[in-house]
């Protein structure tokens, strides 16, 4: 198979195995404590673990993109404030 027209560059190929190792660690994680620990946090609604990753996922998409859009400055800013964006959610959510 000729994958070419994907663009596959390293960044964005470290990009999807990090996004894939994620979903193997949830899994993993699911598998040895079932459930997802269900909490109701500051949106007042029930949230498990991989509801909680879905959050954080697409916020920092948009967190990425917003970045890309309305800055000059280096994504790993935007990577670090995904990273403290991640970790608020998986705590407050």
């Amino acid at each position: 198979m000729n994958f070419a027209w994907m663009a596959w560059t390293l960044p964005t190929a470290l990009f999807f195995g990090t996004i894939l190792l994620v979903l193997i660690g949830m899994g993993v994680w699911e598998y040895a404590s079932p459930g997802g620990a269900p909490r109701v946090g500051i949106l007042g609604i029930e949230t498990t673990r991989g509801d909680r990753l879905f959050i954080s996922l697409l916020g920092s998409a948009f967190i990425h993109i917003a970045w890309l859009g309305l800055t000059s400055l280096n994504l790993w800013w935007a990577l670090v404030l995904s990273l403290i964006y991640t970790v608020v959610v998986f705590r407050y959510v």
